[in-house]
């Protein structure tokens, strides 16, 4: 992937482009400050890796989110870059809005809609999880909306990419509860006739692929895999790994497994919806999830095939075309729920291996 980052490149700084008809602009730091009280307190929304994201409102009215990056660094300028690249390319109802960036000396500051209902996370655990705000009916639009927005990144973009972070905080809610997925800080751009790219291994433990977190291995069907996760979540309320007694860890989908196996599906569904579900859905939604997070890629179905399952388009597969005694050794062993990983030690740090099944190219990032 090229590095706007690293050689102070921008889209819309660069060299004979064209910024006609483009959906962003480049803001002034002063602008962000006047819009977010100067970044105050009360306007964060909240924080990750990267740094901290504000609510601001601009001069004409309209509610913007800043993500400020927290202390500048090599590393750190290659993710916004690679964000501001990735967003500016691609436009899709169920992908976050870039509106815009900032670059000020060290300062980084990226310029999205403001999301009123913020992320997945925050109805599922977090502060509005109390409310019971996601009703099925929720739950089934946020399972369309994101899958919709994955799909499009794996099969409309040019060239594809890969999220490698798909999870509930990344996963924002807009006024009427439809999806909006975000944070392209970890995104790969794959290129035509690559089957996968091998990597350093980024994203959230609880959701990465095993192939990808034990080889590096990145392609769209780990974000498949991701998305199943997502699914179980979404539907039972439960994080991706749960930590019981004596310093056990015990990953989402191995609690589900048994119970769909066994026939006990409504035991899967999260206790705040009362029973308030539709019982057809429910089984479409679980059957796909566990599709998605087979261990082996080539069983996973493609985002495409996903959407037409959830929608009642396409015949379920039955749990026993799932591989049932599967036991795989989840990331969860060896960390807590949440933690973001960066594990250096996968790729030499010349650049990413790229492979389309039948020879292997260095594409450099440097």
């Amino acid at each position: 992937m090229t590095c706007f980052g690293a050689c102070g490149c921008y889209p819309g700084k660069r060299r004979g482009s064209s910024r006609r008809g483009a959906h962003w602009r480049i803001f002034t730091l002063k602008e962000l400050q006047a819009a977010t009280n100067n970044f105050n307190y009360d306007n964060k929304l909240g924080e990750g890796g990267f740094g901290s994201v504000y609510w601001g409102q601009l001069w004409d009215g309209s509610q913007i989110a800043v993500k400020r990056l927290k202390v500048w660094s090599t590393k750190a300028d290659m993710e916004f870059s690679v964000e501001v690249e990735i967003l500016g390319r691609v436009r899709h109802k169920n992908l976050l809005c870039l509106r815009g960036y900032c670059v000020e000396g060290q300062e980084r500051l990226i310029v999205y809609d403001y999301m009123p209902n913020l992320s997945l996370l925050s109805h599922l655990y977090g502060q509005f999880a109390a409310e019971g705000l996601l009703d099925w009916p929720k739950r089934m639009t946020i399972a369309l909306g994101s899958g919709e927005g994955i799909a499009y990144l794996h099969h409309l973009a040019t060239p594809r990419i890969i999220h490698r972070d798909i999870k509930a905080s990344n996963i924002l809610l807009d006024s009427d509860f439809e999806a909006r997925v975000a944070d392209f800080g970890f995104a790969k751009l794959i290129p035509d006739g690559a089957t996968h790219v091998t990597t350093r291994v980024k994203g959230t433990l609880g959701y990465l692929a095993p192939e990808y977190a034990m080889w590096g291995k990145a392609s769209e069907s780990c974000d498949v895999y991701s998305f199943g996760i997502l699914l179980l979540e979404l539907i039972s309320g439960k994080k991706p790994i749960e930590k019981l007694e004596h310093g056990v860890k015990r990953s989402i989908v191995e609690w589900a497994s048994p119970l769909l196996v066994e026939g006990k599906v409504k035991e899967i569904v999260d206790p705040k919806l009362k029973g308030m579900y539709d019982e057809e859905e429910l089984q479409r939604v679980v059957h796909v999830a566990m599709l998605c997070a087979q261990i082996a890629p080539e069983k996973r179905p493609n985002m495409v095939e996903v959407l037409e399952m959830l929608k009642g388009k396409a015949r379920n597969v039955e749990m026993s075309s799932v591989e049932k005694d599967d036991k795989v050794q989840h990331e969860s062993e060896c960390a807590g729920v949440g933690d973001e990983i960066s594990n250096e030690k996968t790729r030499p740090a010349v650049g990413d291996e790229i492979s389309n099944g039948n020879e292997t190219m260095q594409n450099s990032v440097n």
